[in-house]
């Protein structure tokens, strides 16, 4: 397993402006965290896809969850597919994010099966085509699993910097049910410390191959 490095997470709201050096401490460690995961062999990244899948059949939440929204793994993410297939197997009602047709810098979630007419985005990532008779607002969901760069032991997210996440979520309501954010991520994803900024929203839980972290 590496050894834990500093990070960082996403995009600025509005409110705030970005802090010169931790930006280029943010940038610094997503090429190093990308790198290493690129690298990981096809075969490790098939054992840790079924660890993944292991690891979630022992988490209590997931249990009881029926609406979850996942991802397509890209850029050497974690392989999300096994874990997909095991959720709909379970019988749980899932969505994929879709870049926002209108509003830019947004998710909607979007219902998923095995008929979803698919298609690449602007990042060549494969996401379901635009159906507004399928969105899924974000506080209907019971769970949803996130990408990330890199993680540390408080919770704290780097994300890809594009902040589509964190502008999507905070659009939740402050009060009610709100869904189990739950990172996803290789072990060698985490780092030693995240140099926050105001509006970073430390995760909850993260799923790793090895195990389940819990900073709540």
């Amino acid at each position: 397993m590496q050894q834990p490095n500093p990070a960082l997470s996403s995009t600025p709201s509005s409110d705030f402006q970005p802090d010169a050096a931790k930006q280029a401490l943010r940038k610094q460690i997503r090429q190093q965290v990308r790198k290493a995961r690129q690298q990981l062999s096809t075969e490790f990244q098939t054992e840790c896809a079924a660890a993944l899948v292991q690891q979630a059949q022992q988490f209590p939440e997931l249990q009881h969850a029926q609406h979850i929204a996942l991802y397509l793994s890209n850029d050497g993410e974690l392989d999300t597919a096994p874990l997909l297939q095991y959720l709909q197997q379970q019988g749980n009602t899932l969505y994929l994010p879709v870049l926002h047709p209108v509003t830019a810098g947004y998710l909607l979630f979007q219902r998923y099966d095995a008929l979803t007419p698919m298609h690449c985005n602007k990042f060549g990532i494969r996401e379901p085509k635009p159906d507004v008779t399928t969105i899924g607002l974000p506080a209907q969901l019971d769970v949803i699993f996130m990408p990330l760069v890199a993680f540390d032991a408080k919770g704290q997210r780097l994300g890809m910097g594009g902040g589509f996440y964190d502008r999507t979520l905070a659009t939740l309501p402050q009060c009610g049910q709100k869904p189990l954010l739950v990172g996803l991520a290789h072990q060698c994803q985490q780092v030693e410390a995240v140099p926050v900024e105001p509006w970073d929203v430390p995760l909850p839980l993260v799923l790793t191959p090895q195990q389940l972290w819990d900073f709540r």
